[in-house]
C-alpha cells in the first residue's frame, strides 16, 4: 500500500506567473523570520501529533504499577567483574586437570616404531562425511553425528576429533606415537563435560601439528566452506602461540648480498613472510636487510608491535629486496643488537631473538657476538636457504654459541615448518621453570576454527616430563614442551553475564585486554567470517577517540579502579550522525585475568523502571492491547526479540513472535519466565495504549504515521496500515534512530536511507521525526519513551514553500518558489543530508548526503564551521577482492595460474599454490571432486569471498550554537551567494543560495560521506606514537640450564621434497618413513 502518496494537487503551490528576477538577496533578518515561521509550524503539528506531554502524565498516573530503581554503576561493575571471574575459574580448573593429565599420558606411554592395526583409532576431523573415507584407511573410527546446539555444528560426546596439518603426514611414526598416547585425554575431556555441561571446546595443541578436540566434529562443512584445501596448523593459532612461549622481541636480518639472488632470494622473502605469521600482538619485530650496509625494509626505525597492519606492511616492504653487494655479517649483527637494545620504546621486554636469513657464509662474527651477547640474553637463530655448496658451518656457530638453533630451507616444502620450530626453543625456561610457568593465560578475542563465533581461550602450557640421557649432562630433565592445552570460552557467555535491559539502550558494557583491545563491546561486529583473519579493535577505535578516553584505556589496562564523566562525541547505530552526549565511566579489573571490565551509562540511565505488576502481570487491559485482533484500535504493536522465556522460541516474523509470546504468556507459570523482562513490556503495553487511544480522537494533516516505541520493548505504529512502511529495528536497544533521540533534548528529523542502487522507490519517502519522552520522579531524570510521527514529503514542501512567500515583490526574492530557476532552497539535518527543497529534481534525492548533491556548498559550510566532521576508521569491514583477469575465466574456487606463477617461488608458497595443486591431485584420482566443488558453491555466502580491508567514513554534525551563517562561493568567472539560519529545537538548518545551475565552473568531485576503502591512517606514523600497552606480568627467556643441542629440524627430512610430492606425502598418497626428533 502507498501509504505516503497524497493527491497530486498538494503539489499544486502558488507560482508567481513569469517569475521575479533575483536582484536582491533576502537579508539574514527576513530568512530568520521564515525560519522561525517553519518551526513554529514544524513543532506545533509534531507536540500535537504525537502527545509525548500525554504520554509523560500517563506514567506519572500509574506511578502505582513500578517503581524507579537506581543502577550503581560501581556494584554493577563489581558484580558482572565477580561472575566473570567465577566463569572463567571454573574453566581454569578443568584446564588444569587436562594438563596435569596430558604429562602423565606422555610420561606412562611407551615409544614405538611400528603398532599393530588395532593399537590406535581415531576419528580423522577432515573425513568426508558424504563419503565413507574410513573405509580401507589404517587407524580410522567414524563417530555418530548429531545436531548440537550448544556448538550450532554436528557433534558426537562419545569421541575426539583429531586434526593433522595438510603438510605433514599422518602416518609418520611420531604422529602415530602422538595419536597413541593423546586418546587418553578423551575421558579426562569427557569427564570435564560430565562436570560442566557449559564447557564449550577443550583442545590439546601438539609441537608435532596435531590438535585433538572434544567433542568430535568435523573440520569443515563443504556447504559452508567455498574451498577444502585445509593450511589450518594450531602452532600458527594465536591461543597456541600465547601458551607456548613468553612474549617476543625480534629482529629479522636479511642477507642481501649478490650471492642471495633468484631463487634464494625469493625463497627468504617467503620465509620471511611466513615468519611474520608466528607472531602475535605480544610481540615486538622489525625486519632489516644487509650486505656491506644495512638498511630498513619498511619504514620503521625501531621495533613495532606485530599486529596485523604492522605484519602486513613489513611482508609488502619485504619483496622490494634487491641484492647485492658483499655480505658483512658484522655490520647486521651491530645493527640488530642495537635494536634490541634501544630502551625508549615500546617493548615485549622478554624474550630477545635475532632471525638470520642468508645463504651462507665463511664469517662467523664471532668478535661482535662476543661484544653483544657474551652474557647469551640475545638467542639467535640461523636459516640456510636455497641449495648450494656454501659451508653451512659459520651460521650453525652462530645459533648453537647463542642459544638458538640452526635450520636449513633448501625449497619451499621446509618453509612453514621450520620457521615455526622456533618457539619449541623458545618454551625450554618455561618447562625448566616448572611450577612458575604454570600459569593460565586468557587470550584476546577471535573467531573461533569452529564455527563458535568469537571466543577467548584459556592456555596453559603441556610440558614434557621424562628423564633424557645423553653424554654431556647424563640423566636430565628433559626439555621439551609438548604443546598447549585450550578451552574456550563463548563471548555470549560472557555478556550474559552483563545485565542489559536495566541501563538502557545507549549503557553498555565493554573490557578490554592489556593490549587496550576489546572483547566485550556492542561495536565489536567483525564482518569478516573467515577464522584465520584475527579480531583486534581497539577500545580507541570502537569509539570516538579524545584525550579522557586515552586515560581511562591506560587505567584499565593498569588494572585500576576507577570513575570519570565525560562530555564525549557518539557515534550512531547506523553511522551516519554524530551526536555529543554525557556518559559516566566505571572499570574495575577481572580478578584472576589480566582484563579489565567497564560500564558506560548516559544521565538518563543511572535510574530505570522496574514494573511490579505482581498477580496482575496477565491482566487483560494490557495483554488484550497486544492482540492481534486489536491493531486497528490500538495501532500494529511489534515487540522486541528479547528472551523473555526460556522455552519461548525467537521468530524472524515478528507477528508471529508476538503471536507465540501471548499465547505462551496466558499458559506458563511467571517463574518460566523474566519476570522482569515480561512484566516491563506489559506495563508499556498498556501505557501506550492509553497514547494510542488520545490518538484515536484526533486527527492531524501531514502526519503518514504515528508511533511510540519504549525501554521495554513495545512499538506501536498507528494506524495499522502504516505498518507497511514501517522498516525500524523492532528492538528498539539495536534501533539507530531510538538511540539517537535518546541522546538529544530536541526534536530529530531523520531522512531516510538513500537509494543508492538506483531502483525506483516503492512509495514516496516520508520524514521521521521523533523525540525523547521526559520523566522526572522524585528529581529524577529518566527516558522511558520515545514519540513521533512520519512527515508527508508533498504537505512539508507545501508548508515549507508558503512559509517563505512574499507578496507584492519587485526587486528581491519573492521566497522560495517551486522550481525557482535563480534559487537553491533546501532544509538539511545536523549530519548534512538532505530533508527537503523547492526544486523537484531534489526531491527524488532526499536522504542523499549533501555533499553529493551540491559539494561546493558544502564544502563551505564546513569551511564556515555550520559543519564539522569527524573521520572514522572501521578495522573490523570487508572488501571485494581486487580483480584479477587471470582468473576471471573460471569458478571462484577453481584458480588457475599463469606461467609467471610457475616460475615463482614466492606463488609456489602460497595458498593458491597449495590449492591448485590439491585440486589437480585429487582431480586426477577423483574426477567428480571438481564438479561437485562448483555445484556446492552455489550454496555458499558471498562473504566468504570477500577480503578483510579497512574502511574509512566521514560523519558531519553541528558543533557550536551560532544560528546564522552566510557567505559567497566564488567560483571565478561567477559566484554564488547563500545564507542558512538554523531550525531551533530541531536539528534542522535552512539554506537559501543562488541556483546551483547559475554557476556550474567550480563544480569539484562529491564529498563523500559514505564509507569506502582506505589504506588507514599511516601506519609509520602511528609506530612513532604507539598506543599504551602492557605485556604479561611474567617472563621466561632464559634459564642458565638451557643448553640446547643444533642437529637440523626435523622439518628438513621434507623439505627438500617438490612441491607435488610434498603434498603426495601429506595427503598420505605416498607413505614415507620418518623418525623422531629428542631434543634433550
Amino acid at each position: 500500500m502507498d501509504t505516503c502518496r497524497v493527491p497530486a494537487w498538494v503539489f499544486l503551490v502558488l507560482v508567481w506567473q513569469g517569475g521575479c528576477l533575483a536582484s536582491q538577496f533576502p537579508t539574514q533578518l527576513m530568512i530568520k523570520e521564515w525560519v522561525d515561521q517553519m518551526q513554529k509550524e514544524l513543532v506545533t503539528l509534531a507536540d500535537t501529533a504525537t502527545g509525548g506531554m500525554s504520554l509523560t502524565q500517563i506514567f506519572l498516573r500509574n506511578q502505582h504499577l513500578y517503581s524507579v530503581e537506581q543502577n550503581d554503576a560501581e556494584e554493577l561493575v563489581a558484580r558482572a567483574a565477580r561472575n566473570i571471574e567465577q566463569l572463567l575459574r571454573k574453566r581454569s580448573a578443568a584446564l588444569k586437570k587436562l594438563a596435569a593429565a596430558a604429562e602423565q599420558f606422555q610420561v606412562d606411554h611407551t615409544w614405538k616404531d611400528e603398532f599393530e592395526d588395532d593399537e590406535i583409532s581415531y576419528y580423522n576431523s577432515k573425513d568426508n562425511l558424504d563419503a565413507n573415507e574410513t573405509e580401507g584407511k589404517k587407524y580410522r573410527l567414524r563417530p555418530d553425528f548429531k545436531e548440537d546446539a550448544s556448538f550450532r555444528r554436528l557433534t558426537d560426546h562419545n569421541h575426539t576429533a583429531v586434526h593433522i596439518p595438510t603438510d605433514i603426514y599422518d602416518g609418520s611414526t611420531i604422529v602415530l606415537n602422538e595419536l597413541n598416547w593423546t586418546e587418553a585425554l578423551e575421558d579426562v575431556f569427557r569427564k570435564n563435560r560430565e562436570d560442566d555441561p557449559t564447557l564449550l571446546w577443550q583442545v590439546f595443541g601438539s609441537a608435532t601439528g596435531l590438535a585433538r578436540y572434544f567433542p568430535a566434529s568435523p573440520w569443515m562443512d563443504a556447504r559452508k566452506t567455498p574451498s577444502k584445501i585445509d593450511l589450518y596448523d594450531v602452532r600458527r593459532r594465536p591461543w597456541y602461540i600465547q601458551g607456548a612461549a613468553s612474549p617476543k622481541d625480534m629482529l629479522i636480518l636479511v642477507d642481501a648480498s649478490g650471492s642471495v639472488s633468484g631463487l634464494t632470494l625469493k625463497l627468504i622473502r617467503t620465509s620471511v613472510s611466513e615468519m611474520l605469521e608466528t607472531l602475535s600482538d605480544d610481540d615486538y619485530v622489525n625486519v632489516v636487510y644487509f650486505n656491506t650496509r644495512v638498511k630498513k625494509t619498511a619504514c620503521f626505525d625501531h621495533l613495532v608491535q606485530a599486529n596485523v597492519r604492522n605484519k602486513k606492511l613489513l611482508k609488502d616492504a619485504v619483496q622490494n629486496i634487491t641484492a647485492k653487494g658483499i655480505t658483512n655479517y658484522t655490520k647486521g649483527f651491530e645493527f640488530a643488537f642495537e635494536q634490541l637494545s634501544v630502551k625508549n620504546v615500546s617493548r615485549a621486554n622478554c624474550n630477545k631473538i635475532i632471525m638470520l636469513f642468508t645463504d651462507g657464509g665463511e664469517e662467523r662474527a664471532q668478535a661482535i657476538l662476543e661484544k653483544y651477547n657474551a652474557d647469551k640474553k640475545v638467542r639467535i637463530f640461523t636459516f640456510s636457504v636455497g641449495q648450494h655448496n656454501y659451508d653451512k658451518g659459520p651460521i650453525q656457530w652462530m645459533a648453537c654459541s647463542n642459544k638458538g638453533y640452526f635450520y636449513e630451507i633448501p625449497s619451499i616444502g621446509a618453509i612453514r615448518i621450520n620457521t615455526q620450530e622456533y618457539l619449541d626453543v623458545l618454551g625450554r625456561p618455561m618447562v625448566l621453570a616448572d611450577k612458575q610457568a604454570k600459569q593460565i593465560q586468557w587470550t584476546n578475542v577471535y573467531l573461533d576454527a569452529l564455527e563458535l563465533g568469537l571466543v577467548i581461550t584459556g592456555t596453559l602450557p603441556v610440558f614434557n616430563r621424562t628423564m633424557t640421557v645423553d653424554e654431556r649432562h647424563g640423566e636430565h630433565q628433559n626439555q621439551l614442551i609438548l604443546g598447549v592445552m585450550g578451552i574456550d570460552v563463548s563471548l555470549d557467555d560472557i555478556k550474559k553475564l552483563t545485565p542489559r535491559f536495566t541501563i538502557g539502550p545507549n549503557g553498555y558494557y565493554f573490557a578490554i585486554d592489556p593490549n587496550g583491545y576489546v572483547l566485550l563491546h556492542p561495536n565489536l561486529q567483525p564482518k569478516n567470517p573467515k577464522f584465520q583473519e584475527p579480531v583486534t579493535l581497539d577500545l580507541l577505535d570502537a569509539e570516538l577517540e579524545n584525550d579522557i578516553k586515552v586515560e581511562i584505556r591506560k587505567m584499565m589496562i593498569d588494572g585500576e579502579i576507577g570513575e570519570r564523566t565525560i562530555d564525549t562525541l557518539v557515534k550512531t547505530q547506523d553511522e551516519r550522525y554524530i551526536d555529543r552526549g554525557i556518559r559516566t565511566y566505571t572499570w574495575a579489573p577481572v580478578n584472576g585475568t589480566d582484563y579489565s571490565l567497564a560500564l558506560a551509562l548516559p544521565k538518563y540511565s543511572e535510574h530505570f523502571i522496574q514494573a511490579k505488576l505482581g498477580e496482575d502481570m496477565k491482566e487483560a487491559m494490557s495483554m488484550e492491547t497486544m492482540q492481534l485482533d486489536r491493531f486497528d484500535e490500538f495501532g500494529h504493536t511489534y515487540i522486541a526479540p528479547r528472551e523473555y522465556c526460556k522455552e519461548l522460541k525467537l521468530s524472524l516474523n515478528n507477528t508471529q513472535f508476538l503471536l507465540d509470546f501471548n499465547q505462551f504468556i496466558e499458559r506458563t507459570p511467571p517463574e518460566a519466565c523474566n519476570v522482569s523482562l515480561v512484566s516491563r513490556l506489559i506495563l508499556d503495553a498498556g501505557l501506550t495504549a492509553e497514547l494510542v487511544q488520545l490518538w484515536n480522537e484526533q486527527s492531524v494533516d501531514g502526519i503518514v504515521a504515528r508511533f511510540v516505541a519504549t525501554d521495554g520493548g513495545i512499538t506501536r505504529v498507528y494506524p495499522r496500515s502504516a505498518a507497511e512502511e514501517w522498516s525500524e529495528n523492532h528492538e528498539t536497544y539495536e534501533s539507530s534512530f531510538y538511540k539517537r533521540t535518546l541522546d538529544n533534548e530536541i526534536y530529530i528529523f531523520t531522512a531516510p536511507a538513500f537509494n543508492t542502487e538506483g531502483r525506483e522507490p516503492v512509495s514516496e519517502p516520508c520524514i521521521l521525526v521523533s523525540k525523547a519522552v521526559d520523566l522526572t520522579i522524585d528529581k529524577v531524570t529518566l527516558k522511558p519513551a520515545v514519540v513521533g510521527v512520519k512527515l508527508n514529503i508533498s504537505f512539508w514542501m507545501n508548508s515549507f514553500m508558503n512559509a517563505t512567500l512574499k507578496l507584492n515583490c519587485k526587486d528581491e526574492i519573492c521566497g522560495c518558489l517551486k522550481n525557482d530557476k535563480h534559487v537553491d532552497c533546501v532544509i538539511l539535518d545536523d549530519g548534512g543530508f538532505l530533508l527537503m527543497s523547492n526544486q523537484d529534481e531534489y526531491i527524488s534525492l532526499i536522504g542523499q548526503f549533501f555533499g553529493e548533491v551540491d559539494p561546493v556548498l558544502m564544502i563551505n559550510l564546513v569551511n564556515t564551521s555550520l559543519y564539522s566532521f569527524n573521520k572514522t576508521y572501521d578495522y573490523q569491514s570487508v572488501c571485494d577482492p581486487e580483480k584479477d583477469s587471470k582468473a576471471a575465466a573460471g569458478p571462484r574456487s577453481v584458480y588457475v595460474p599463469t606461467i609467471a606463477d610457475l616460475l615463482s617461488v614466492g606463488w609456489w608458497a602460497s595458498t593458491a599454490a597449495w590449492s591448485i595443486l590439491q585440486q589437480l591431485i585429487y582431480g586426477l584420482i577423483f574426477p567428480n571432486l571438481l564438479e561437485a566443488v562448483e555445484s556446492a558453491e552455489e550454496e555458499i555466502s558471498d562473504a566468504m569471498f570477500k577480503e578483510s580491508c579497512i574502511t574509512e567514513q566521514t560523519q558531519y554534525f553541528f558543533d557550536n550554537d551560532e544560528r546564522s551563517y552566510s557567505g559567497v562561493l566564488d567560483c571565478g568567472n561567477c559566484s554564488r551567494m547563500y545564507r542558512g539560519e538554523k531550525l531551533p529545537n530541531t536539528n534542522l538548518v535552512f539554506l537559501i543560495t543562488d541556483a546551483k545551475a547559475t554557476c556550474l565552473s567550480c563544480d569539484p568531485r562529491p564529498l563523500r560521506q559514505a564509507e569506502q576503502p582506505s589504506e588507514g591512517p599511516d601506519p609509520c606514523e602511528l609506530a612513532q606514537n604507539p598506543r599504551y600497552r602492557k605485556g604479561p606480568d611474567a617472563c621466561f627467556d632464559n634459564n642458565e640450564n638451557d643448553e640446547p643441542l643444533c642437529p637440523i629440524s626435523r622439518g628438513s627430512a621434507l623439505s627438500s621434497a617438490p612441491p607435488v610430492l610434498f603434498l603426495l606425502l601429506s595427503s598420505g598418497l605416498v607413505s614415507v618413513g620418518a623418525s623422531p626428533l629428542i631434543l634433550p
